[in-house]
């Protein structure tokens, strides 16, 4: 399996993040991000929206870091972080659109600015920040993981961008719930450091 990666990217730090949790051995393409190489072939052609990651597996191409967290927890991790049943898929779908939605738009955003120089609105990223993390915070004191009672791909999806906060100038500690979830995760086995 061969994961065309970015090594500082949440994003594919998601999929790297689930791979070491789940024990299961990629094989990590750097992509030179600087110079574009996501924008040419043969990557545009793997994923037209020329961004990244971008998992390849046998005839299989994936791009989305959730639907590659989707796909690896269901056809490698057994029912370890997918469950069969539809309530647990819907309850831990909602996490992977909140990471994908709310997140990247608010926590991802931040960090794009001051880490990355990215021409974004910082300020409407802090704003939405301040709305969705007492959203996390409040679901987080009432349950020890976000969707089933156990750690799942909702983990993975949520806790990058969460983890890497500060980084775009989010301060994480009104939320004592997420710094408690943060430091669950950070305790599973095969935890792999956050970039």
């Amino acid at each position: 399996m061969k994961l065309y990666d970015l090594e500082p990217s949440g994003n594919c730090y998601k999929v790297r993040l689930l791979a070491a949790l789940s024990n299961l051995e990629l094989d990590l393409v750097a992509v030179d991000f600087a110079n574009g190489e996501h924008k040419q072939p043969p990557l545009s052609n793997l994923n037209p929206l020329c961004q990244l990651p971008i998992l390849h597996d046998g005839d299989l191409i994936l791009r989305d870091s959730q639907a590659i967290l989707v796909y690896l927890a269901g056809q490698y991790g057994g029912l370890a972080w997918w469950p069969a049943h539809a309530q647990g898929q819907a309850e831990i779908m909602q996490w992977l659109s909140f990471a994908g939605n709310e997140v990247e738009h608010s926590l991802c955003a931040a960090r794009l600015v001051s880490r990355f120089g990215n021409d974004l609105d910082k300020s409407a990223a802090l704003a939405r920040a301040a709305m969705i993390l007492p959203i996390l915070d409040a679901h987080l004191a009432q349950h020890e993981w976000l969707a089933i009672g156990r750690p799942t791909i909702a983990e993975c999806a949520v806790y990058p961008y969460v983890a890497l906060a500060p980084e775009g100038d989010v301060d994480l500690a009104p939320y004592p719930n997420i710094l408690s979830w943060l430091t669950r995760v950070e305790a599973l086995p095969g935890y792999l450091a956050k970039p």
